[in-house]
């Protein structure tokens, strides 16, 4: 479960990044400037050609492709808007930029937005710069996450009692209960939970529901749990139970449904909240 996501994420997304320098640098804008024009020819001649740029897509491997197949990606999205969240830029060695970021890509009204992370090394050819290297997630429609620090799980805590304390809440408020299982270093929690805290989320997880993170460690903890609530532990997490207000089991994830967070809509994350939301009396 610690994929190579997990890894490529806390590669570069550490906390020594907020000291990197962040300045302009002039063939990043020229790369976004081509992808919002859509001008194929410009994108592709900013990739080395000798040596030929390597580009890396990370998926639940990582797979390399072309440089052409690198820029129809991009020309592809069809961005109107590109927004960068540079990470790290930095320059180790003498004529070689290496930068980190995450693009939020909206595309023309109506509009989409996808996110992908990506890492580009350039190097300074003859008088140019050139992409050496690329590697990048698939696009995403939900918010990618820049670091696993953030503690969905907190040690120490006694998830029975979570429980217990939420079905006490749910109660009063007339409300569902969504238990879910995960750990700290699973990349997929953290795309949940970041779906979750969304503007067209939020309040409909926030009316309906009380959440209760239930954290499996290293799949050493809670099994007891897992067990009963039906959510197999051979299905990867994230994992959700819903509960009603008096405990009573109303779905378990027996199919891995939300193991690849990272590959789920906005719609289906609210179509399974509207789903298993409390319904009022006819």
């Amino acid at each position: 479960m610690k994929t190579v996501y997990a890894a490529f994420i806390l590669c570069f997304w550490v906390t020594a990044c907020a000291a990197q320098s962040k300045e302009i640098f002039s063939p990043l804008e020229q790369w976004k400037a081509a992808i919002i024009r859509g001008d194929v020819k410009a994108l592709k001649g900013l990739y080395s050609q000798q040596p030929t740029a390597r580009i890396s897509v990370i998926t639940k491997g990582s797979s390399e492709i072309s440089p052409d197949s690198d820029a129809s990606f991009w020309i592809g999205l069809k961005a109107r808007r590109l927004e960068l969240k540079i990470a790290q830029a930095e320059e180790p060695q003498a004529g070689v930029r290496e930068i980190n970021f995450e693009a939020t890509v909206r595309t023309a009204p109506p509009g989409r937005t996808f996110y992908v992370v990506e890492t580009q090394v350039w190097q300074m050819q003859g008088e140019s710069w050139k992409l050496v290297a690329v590697q990048r997630t698939e696009e995403r429609r939900l918010e990618q996450p820049v670091s696993l620090d953030v503690k969905l799980y907190p040690a120490g805590v006694n998830a029975r009692e979570e429980i217990r304390s939420a079905l006490g809440r749910a109660a009063k408020t007339h409300k569902h209960v969504l238990v879910i299982f995960g750990a700290d270093w699973c990349y997929d929690c953290h795309v949940l939970d970041k779906a979750f805290r969304r503007p067209d989320i939020a309040p409909v997880l926030n009316t309906n529901f009380e959440v209760v993170h239930v954290d499996i460690g290293d799949g050493d903890k809670n099994a007891d749990l897992m067990n009963e609530y039906q959510v197999p532990m051979d299905r990867k997490v994230p994992a959700i139970a819903v509960l009603d207000s008096a405990g009573k089991l109303l779905y378990s994830q027996r199919h891995g449904e939300f193991k690849d967070a990272r590959i789920l809509s906005p719609e289906e994350l609210l179509a399974f909240l509207n789903q298993w939301k409390p319904r009022l009396p006819a």
